[in-house]
């Protein structure tokens, strides 16, 4: 066809006259297909003049009781067909983005948190969606969160707490847990019903990696009690926190979900009777971000009753 190229062709014609032109060949006439696509005859007669303009070529016989496409025409026509098929291939396969089944997903959350909740919820979610492909990041409470504002993960799942600007974030609760003391059988914390900061600071704290939000919280405690947290002994897990306490070496936070039930037979918990012993474990994306059907899917997972 002369003077056609896919340039001019994208530039003067939209999708809709190509579709138009093959309804024409398909009623064999103007009236009908324009009936078909829901515009008036003579908008449609336009859009086909303007479409055989740019061709440089007629694209129709016309006849008083109809049109069929000219030689060019049925050329046109054949290219077309393969075109939109291959448009409704690729809806096929961008629905399958929009509908949740396949896709992408950067998550960050803190240790503590993929150990005892979030391995099981990804296992699961794996199961009912296994073309969505799932990248998991260990890091601390403040950076999981600054890797969703700066861009870098899709989503956050993280412990609630004073270091959250909760402005940079939309934000859905999770799950609730508590932190305890993690005393020796036998000391005599043990005893009480609950226990509180001023409690623990008169002990031999084992603190746990500073970067921990738990850590953090129990030092800005003592800070507001006019105290200092001094750690007898700093270790990296809390693992490692619970063997010395095995030993009587002193008394360590936990959150309560993490202490494992094979430990009760040397140690034993006390409920941490602070305001901030409450945790949020919340679910956070970027603030006004359009989230994909796959992250949405998770977390309808994380947050369904």
């Amino acid at each position: 066809m002369t003077g056609l190229s896919v340039h001019t062709l994208t530039r003067r014609i939209d999708l809709f006259t190509l579709r138009l032109f093959l309804t024409v060949i398909e009623e064999q006439q103007i009236r009908r297909a324009a009936s078909r696509e829901s515009i008036t005859p003579s908008a449609a007669t336009r859009r086909i003049q303007d479409l055989e303009e740019v061709a440089g070529i007629p694209l129709f016989d016309r006849f008083p009781n109809g049109m069929t496409p000219t030689a060019a025409g049925d050329v046109l026509a054949r290219h077309l067909r393969l075109m939109f098929a291959g448009l409704d291939v690729m809806r096929g396969e961008l629905a399958q983005f929009t509908e949740g089944v396949r896709g992408h997903i950067g998550i960050g959350s803190t240790s503590t948190i993929i150990v005892h909740f979030l391995a099981r919820e990804i296992a699961e979610f794996e199961r009912d969606f296994p073309l969505v492909d799932i990248e998991l990041y260990e890091d601390a409470n403040v950076n999981v969160i600054n890797a969703v504002v700066a861009g870098n993960a899709e989503m956050a799942v993280f412990y609630d707490s004073d270091d959250v600007d909760s402005e940079t974030l939309d934000i859905v609760e999770y799950r609730t847990d508590y932190l305890v003391a993690v005393v020796p059988r036998g000391h005599p914390l043990g005893e009480r019903a609950s226990v509180t900061t001023a409690d623990l600071l008169e002990e031999n704290v084992i603190g746990i990696s500073p970067s921990t939000s738990m850590m953090k919280q129990l030092r800005n405690a003592a800070t507001a009690l006019g105290r200092e947290l001094r750690e007898k002994y700093s270790v990296g897990t809390m693992d490692a926190a619970r063997a010395l306490v095995r030993e009587n070496l002193g008394v360590t936070i936990h959150p309560e979900s993490m202490v494992p039930r094979e430990d009760f037979d040397k140690v034993i918990t006390v409920p941490l009777d602070e305001p901030w012993a409450v945790r949020r474990i919340c679910v956070g994306t970027k603030r006004g971000g359009v989230l994909t059907a796959a992250t949405k899917a998770f977390i309808a997972q994380l947050t369904r009753p």
